[in-house]
């Protein structure tokens, strides 16, 4: 899609981090918006950050609710007529052992980083391809394609993403719909609250269980990384960048290209997996990145 002007974006999660950078560089490139997050006062605070000559569309949102996420494309055409990007961007994190989450654990993480996608894909691939025009962004991660200890459920979810984004783009073209781009986010560290999502959690359900000291000290290094990370802006331009010019894998680190190599050539070679493969969580001299 190389003109973006005076066209109709929607993005969820749209309240912080990369979501809020990426309505700030749509509405850049003259798009309208259609804003929505769980968050409703985080969300109207990120609308006021918009001038007047900027048309924002917002609405409170649970995306791992179907008929929810409907609401927000209908709400969409009433107010536009028609839209043209989507990006599934909502996402939440989860850690611990695999053997220590509970069902609740799986169903939130899943919930919103998964199925999140899936219904926004439900709700928008329909009118992209009627009308011969769209791109779909699924924000997935570093951790969809390498798996770091710790992040079960999440690594679940954002392997998911990527197949998921992969098997729709196949999709797309067996149907003939080659007007609908995709592209799947893999950001490494940025500078966003994902790992503060605990404070978006439903409390309905199973009983949540309370962080051990570990799994807290782990959250706090890995909030010490994402601290030091990319500017979500930064991601913003080439989510956009890869919108213009229909780029299907969109990576936010390149030296974290080793990582991706080195897991395929032992899938192809039948070793196991690396231990610990992400830059700043139990590093080694023999990670690839080092040689």
């Amino acid at each position: 899609m190389e003109q973006l002007s005076g066209k109709v974006a929607v993005v969820t999660g749209a309240a912080s981090g990369i979501g809020k950078a990426l309505a700030h560089g749509f509405a850049a490139k003259g798009m309208h918006l259609v804003l929505a997050d769980v968050e409703a006062d985080a969300l109207d605070a990120a609308v006021a950050e918009f001038g007047d000559d900027v048309e924002v569309l917002a609405r409170v949102c649970d995306v791992r609710e179907a008929d929810q996420v409907e609401a927000v494309r209908d709400a969409a055409l009433e107010r536009f007529g028609t839209v043209h990007v989507v990006c599934n961007n909502a996402g939440v994190a989860g850690g611990g052992p695999v053997w220590a989450q509970t069902k609740a654990d799986w169903d939130w993480v899943l919930g919103v980083n998964l199925y999140g996608v899936i219904n926004g894909i439900t709700a928008f691939t329909p009118l992209l391809i009627e009308q011969g025009e769209g791109h779909i962004v699924n924000t997935a991660s570093m951790a969809g394609m390498v798996s770091m200890p710790w992040g079960g459920t999440y690594n679940v979810s954002k392997h998911g993403v990527v197949t998921l984004s992969e098997t729709l783009w196949a999709d797309l073209q067996l149907a003939g719909a080659t007007g609908v781009g995709v592209s799947v986010l893999c950001p490494g560290w940025v500078q966003t609250r994902i790992h503060e999502s605990g404070r978006n959690r439903p409390t309905e359900g199973d009983a949540v269980v309370e962080a051990s000291e570990e799994q807290l000290a782990m959250q706090a290094h890995v909030g010490a990384l994402i601290a030091e990370g990319l500017n979500p802006r930064q991601v913003a331009d080439l989510v956009i960048e890869s919108v213009e010019t229909d780029r299907f894998y969109i990576f936010t680190h390149p030296t974290w290209m080793p990582m991706i190599e080195d897991r395929f050539a032992r899938i192809l070679s039948g070793e196991g997996p690396r231990f610990a493969p992400l830059p700043g969580i139990n590093d080694s001299d023999e990670s690839p990145e080092e040689g």
